[in-house]
């Protein structure tokens, strides 16, 4: 009996979606002329060169940074969060989690404005610190506000992968180290650390490559004070409609996002290398 091949549909999905628009963005990358008129296109590197200038190399360090600090902030959050939240009972558990969860079904430009009506000079914020009797503070429109904006939007994708790890840890280790005299600081950083390290690096790697990316937060939050590569590249889509230098940029900042997992990947790999000969 011949077997039918039943992944042509996703196939044609991986085609329409992913290889033609990627191949596309490829081609105006490596070419200069009119966007609007295909048949004057002409191989050129000077959408590349063009990048690598002081002004757009300071954009994109800064968008590199902006997402290392709120990777390390949900970090910080989060890990504790997770560890709290996996050792409750199953039923208070799964409404810690469906808390978390709930926000994420919002879309995510409404959960951006949410903080507008927080963080602006007539807001809520503002109109609490008025009354008290103090001045209004300049919250919005600054780099503490698009970080604010990151960890809020991006906080479930690092606690929700570490939460998944700890909830499957044989807690059986802890309780040995316990008895075998270790205290909790040794038991955190030689059992339980090392365990959820595969969450550790999910959840990294699920906020930094969205915050890296991100334009609507900075837009929003950061206005004009607040450019990030993300607002650069749709910049040149929709306004200056210079689809080869936008085109270019996305392709660099693929590649940084590809370099960024290559580098966790291998750091889970080799983790988990050292957690094998250990136990």
């Amino acid at each position: 009996m011949k077997i039918r091949n039943t992944g042509y549909p996703y196939f044609f999905w991986l085609a329409i979606f992913i290889a033609i628009p990627l191949l596309l963005v490829l081609y105006f990358a490596f070419t200069t002329g009119d966007s609007q008129n295909m048949g004057t296109f002409t191989f050129s590197l000077d959408n590349f060169r063009r990048f690598f200038t002081p002004i757009y190399l300071n954009v994109l360090y800064r968008s590199i940074n902006l997402a290392l600090i709120s990777t390390v902030i949900c970090l910080g959050l989060g890990y504790p969060i997770a560890y709290i939240i996996s050792r409750e009972k199953p039923r208070i558990r799964n409404i810690m989690v469906l808390l978390f969860v709930i926000p994420m079904w919002m879309n995510f430009l409404l959960r951006t404005y949410a903080w507008l009506t927080l963080l602006g000079k007539n807001g809520i914020i503002n109109y609490v610190i008025t009354k008290i009797g103090f001045q209004p503070l300049d919250l919005m429109y600054n780099d503490s506000a698009v970080l604010l904006g990151m960890v809020y939007n991006f906080l479930p994708f690092m606690v929700l992968p570490i939460f998944s790890v700890l909830t499957k840890m044989d807690f059986n280790l802890v309780e040995a180290a316990e008895d075998l005299g270790a205290n909790r600081r040794t038991t955190f950083l030689k059992v339980i650390l090392p365990l959820s390290l595969p969450g550790v690096i999910t959840g990294v790697t699920m906020v930094f490559i969205p915050a890296v990316s991100t334009f609507v937060i900075s837009s929003l939050l950061g206005g004009n004070k607040s450019t990030l590569i993300g607002n650069l590249i749709e910049q040149q889509f929709r306004y200056t409609m210079d689809w080869h230098f936008g085109s270019a940029m996305s392709i660099i900042l693929m590649v940084f996002i590809l370099i960024a997992m290559a580098l966790t990947s291998k750091f889970d790999k080799e983790k988990e290398g050292e957690g094998g000969g250990l136990w």
